[in-house]
């Protein structure tokens, strides 16, 4: 039959009419095939059998079920059982398949994941229909990617506290462990729905939030420098976590992240950040040993700002700001801070003053960039904000885009999985078909996290 309908659209047809021709062919008898493979077992466990809550289960009858897989909606015959005293049934070929509960199969919602992780969900949607012949919905798509993104989060949430807690024991890096691991963290706006930033006070004309900031951290690892003793990156060395929880929250996942990463074997932490206090408190409640530094292209802009403040008092405002660059390259914070004290500046230009040199008081030790380099590390963030860029703001912030924090949380958490090279770490455990894991899923004792993979 498939040959047929192939052959009589040979005729006169263009290459990409047949493969299209040829394709469906194939994915119809694959789908008679697996049918065919399903029926084999119904699930038929006897008269009754234990519900999975210590009350025996009676078989009632057998019950069609239809599932979408990557070849198309397939359908199941399956025996189904009914617990009197808890009231409900158990089937147990849905629970063998993995479909309990839904009517997808693991490898079709792993590509709609896939899919709805690196474009939007209409595009997803065609993309699926397009490039595998699936039919999916863009509601479908987004449902059960932001379903999945949830129940991944909750497994790393999961995973981070077992660590935190010592239940889970990571191993150390092999032979070659890296010199450094660096943690550059950073925050980056994206566009909520109106419900989700309701009360909050925002930068807009009216005085309203748009935008919630999720928090995101890349962690990566430094052997080496250059010939020129510039720090080179380890490649493919690079994880990244994001959350729009509080920075207490997050900063246990980092934690629990760097533990992963080996960091009680690496010879120095090092903590990157853009100068805002919620990431100096969390180096120092989490890091405490870690060397703390600004990230060198903030700490230019604020000078560059200060500079502007003081130009209409400045003999020479091009040679002072040369002058001072130099000083902050050198690691001279004092000598700026005292060049800056040298203008007598009244009322709200005096207080505008404080504010600005604040800055470098107060980050100083984090700001001896000459000596930083010295030691061969990495003095700018740009590995963070390059995230910021690309694993959020490229999915997250395009136009006409309002998300929920539900949602949000969901995909950012698929996108740092996937650019964290971790896609098939949490995958098995996703596609236990549930929405999400219970509140306190079991955490293995005995099965180490493995902290030597550079992802």
């Amino acid at each position: 039959m498939a040959t047929r309908s192939v052959g009589a659209a040979a005729g006169s047809a263009g290459l990409d009419v047949l493969e299209r021709a040829v394709r469906t062919a194939m994915t119809a008898l694959g789908a008679r095939m697996l049918a065919d493979l399903l029926s084999l077992d119904t699930g038929y466990r006897g008269p009754s059998l234990d519900c999975g809550a210590g009350h025996r289960a009676e078989f009632v009858s057998y019950r069609d079920k239809t599932i979408d897989t990557v070849l198309g909606p397939v359908p199941l015959r399956r025996a189904y059982y009914h617990c009197r005293t808890c009231r409900a049934g158990v089937v147990p070929r849905d629970r063998d398949l993995g479909v309990d509960h839904i009517r997808m199969s693991a490898g079709l919602r792993a590509m709609v994941a896939h899919t709805a992780t690196v474009v939007p969900f209409a595009r997803a949607a065609r993309m699926l229909a397009e490039l595998a012949g699936v039919q999916v919905s863009t509601s479908r798509v987004e449902r059960l990617a932001e379903a999945d993104g949830a129940t991944a989060r909750t497994a790393v949430e999961a995973e981070s506290a077992a660590i935190l807690a010592g239940r889970v024991a990571p191993l150390p890096p092999p032979e070659g462990r890296p010199d450094m691991l660096y943690l550059a963290v950073d925050g980056t706006a994206v566009p909520m729905r109106p419900t989700e930033t309701a009360g909050r006070a925002g930068k807009a004309p009216h005085g309203r939030a748009r935008t919630r900031e999720v928090k995101l951290a890349a962690l990566f690892t430094q052997t080496r420098t250059d010939t020129c003793g510039r720090p080179v990156r380890d490649p493919d060395s690079t994880s990244y976590l994001a959350s729009f929880d509080p920075a207490d929250p997050f900063g246990a996942l980092v934690a629990a992240e760097a533990h992963r990463r080996g960091a009680e074997h690496i010879r120095q932490l090092v903590v990157l950040g853009d100068g805002a206090p919620w990431i100096w408190k969390l180096a120092t409640t989490r890091f405490p040993e870690a060397t703390q530094i600004v990230d060198l292209y903030h700490a230019r802009e604020h000078l560059h700002d200060l500079a502007d403040h003081l130009a209409f008092i400045l003999a020479d405002p091009p040679a002072w700001l040369a002058e001072r660059l130099a000083d902050l390259d050198a690691g001279d914070i004092e000598a700026i801070i005292t060049a800056a004290r040298a203008y007598p500046l009244v009322a709200a230009k005096a207080t505008d003053l404080d504010t600005k040199i604040g800055y470098f008081e107060t980050n100083a030790v984090r700001m001896r960039y000459a000596y930083f380099r010295h030691l061969g590390m990495f003095v700018g963030s740009g590995t963070v904000e390059a995230g910021c860029k690309n694993v959020i703001g490229a999915r997250m912030k395009q136009s006409g885009m309002r998300w929920t924090i539900r949602g949000a949380n969901a995909i950012s958490h698929l996108r740092c999985q996937d650019a964290s090279g971790r896609w098939d770490q949490i995958w098995p455990t996703i596609h236990n078909q549930t929405d999400t894991l219970p509140a306190n899923p079991a955490t293995p004792t005995t099965k180490p996290i493995l902290t030597h993979l550079q992802n």
